[in-house]
């Protein structure tokens, strides 16, 4: 019965070690989870890399062939190009920009049709197959 005054602070003790442990898990998830696709918010996909528009656009054409996705057009935007695309009742909109002659930005999206649902999953599929084929090449 001795040990009973003890009890109550070591349990706070052992609740805000728990506690502690959440955001390390967080970030070490985040870590590897983030390491192929830089980042992704909302949905939507976004990766940097150190080679130039062209050979990231080839590389995205690539991996849009590779997933048997099939482009639908392109359009120039400031800075890059918009890349469409269609995936069973998916629309893709691929945005490469060119951040200098040597670095691309690449964001992706992939909408249910009606374009209230976003599938993240895709997306970062779309990047992480890209990254691939500009290591390889």
């Amino acid at each position: 019965m001795t040990f009973r005054p003890l009890a109550a602070p070591l349990l706070a003790a052992s609740l805000c070690l728990a506690a502690g442990c959440a955001p390390l898990a967080l970030t070490a998830a985040g870590v590897g989870g983030g390491v192929t696709a830089g980042h992704h918010l909302g949905g939507i996909a976004y990766r940097t890399f150190s080679e130039p528009l062209p050979k990231v656009r080839a590389a995205v054409y690539a991996a849009l062939r590779r997933m048997a996705i099939k482009p639908g057009g392109s359009e120039k935007i400031e800075y890059g190009e918009r890349i469409t695309a269609k995936a069973g009742d998916r629309t893709i909109e691929v945005e490469l920009e060119a951040l200098t002659p040597a670095t691309t930005r690449i964001r992706v999206v992939a909408k249910k049709e009606g374009g209230i649902l976003v599938d993240a999953a895709t997306a970062v599929e779309i990047i992480n197959q890209t990254e691939k084929l500009v290591g390889s090449s």
